[in-house]
């Protein structure tokens, strides 16, 4: 925790403010996958706890107009750009006031109003989305940056190659953000990727850089930096963040002995957990009392509780829906 311990109280407000995304984070998850095992959400999801520093560390350093593209894996990032509970589970639970009136869902959530361009349920589909955006605010000469969310699995799509090419001989505010959570499903990374996945980007002559995905302020302080040298025409960059996911690929997988140990997932829960360490810090450093952490924890819970409720008793959308936003006029 060297990283975070030399900041002080200069940034409290900021730290309090990553504490609390991803503990919504979290806690988001939490509800999401209870509501999948009472049989009350439709189709599967993928978890994404674990791997809240990055989504957070990531997104403080963005502002609403900077773009980002997600996964499969992307509750996280929709709720690190801003999004509110209540329109998220709605949106999860197929009702009309959710972010793509329920007809994305887990896997296609979008929130626009804060750069989300959406989540994509192809690994590694939103590749060219992000690089077309960066593509669009350079002709345009706008300085906002694009971020790409995917995991270690997509560095085995070709896309990837095509755009980050691209984006190097155009110089693009584009930053590639790979999360290595050590597995591409149910198969280790070190299994499915040949070579070292930073030198990839480099290929292209991109600058990569590999962090510490559990460290928040870390991820925050690299991407800063990123971000304002995007800012200055000197972009593409990428990142490869280290970090895990606590439940399987998908909301189903429960059994996963047969390719990770309970023993590992213990240790990273136990050792590097995201949202320990930074809470650990923020009592140390004389940020925040145990009580005030608490009294955050708790606030959030009843967040997600009411907003649980709200989206369960909302309407679903009207069949005359069907066709909207399919075709454009």
């Amino acid at each position: 925790m060297a990283t975070t311990s030399k900041k002080g109280k200069t940034n409290s407000e900021a730290y309090l403010r990553m504490y609390r995304q991803m503990v919504r984070i979290r806690t988001f998850e939490d509800n999401a996958n209870q509501l999948y095992l009472s049989a009350k959400m439709p189709g599967l999801t993928h978890m994404y706890s674990g791997e809240e520093a990055v989504a957070v560390g990531i997104c403080e350093a963005l502002t609403d107009s900077d773009r980002i593209t997600s996964t499969h894996r992307g509750h996280g990032h929709c709720v690190a750009k801003g999004a509110n509970f209540r329109a998220m589970f709605c949106e999860l639970l197929g009702k009309e006031e959710g972010y793509c009136r329920g007809k994305g869902g887990s896997m296609h959530i979008a929130d626009q109003s804060h750069g989300n361009l959406g989540a994509n349920a192809i690994v590694g589909g939103s590749m060219g989305i992000a690089t077309g955006s960066a593509l669009r605010a350079k002709m345009m000469g706008h300085d906002d940056v694009t971020v790409c969310f995917f995991g270690d699995g997509a560095t085995a799509q070709g896309l990837m190659y095509e755009v980050m090419n691209m984006a190097a001989l155009w110089s693009l505010p584009v930053i590639y953000a790979c999360e290595n959570n050590g597995y591409s499903e149910y198969t280790k990374t070190e299994e499915i990727a040949a070579g070292s996945i930073t030198a990839r980007a480099e290929a292209f002559g991109i600058e990569a850089f590999k962090v510490d995905g559990q460290d928040v302020l870390a991820v925050n302080d690299l991407t800063q930096k990123l971000v304002a040298r995007c800012r200055k025409g000197e972009g593409p960059f990428f990142m490869e963040l280290d970090t895990y996911r606590y439940h399987g690929h998908h909301v189903g997988d429960i059994n996963r002995e047969y390719y990770r140990s309970k023993a590992e997932e213990k240790d990273w829960k136990e050792n590097r957990d995201p949202i320990s360490r930074f809470r650990a810090m923020l009592v140390s450093e004389g940020i925040a009392a145990e009580d005030e952490i608490e009294a955050i924890n708790a606030e959030i819970a009843r967040d997600a509780e009411d907003a649980v409720a709200y989206a369960l008793e909302a309407h679903y959308p009207d069949g005359s829906e069907v066709d909207m936003h399919v075709y454009a006029d």
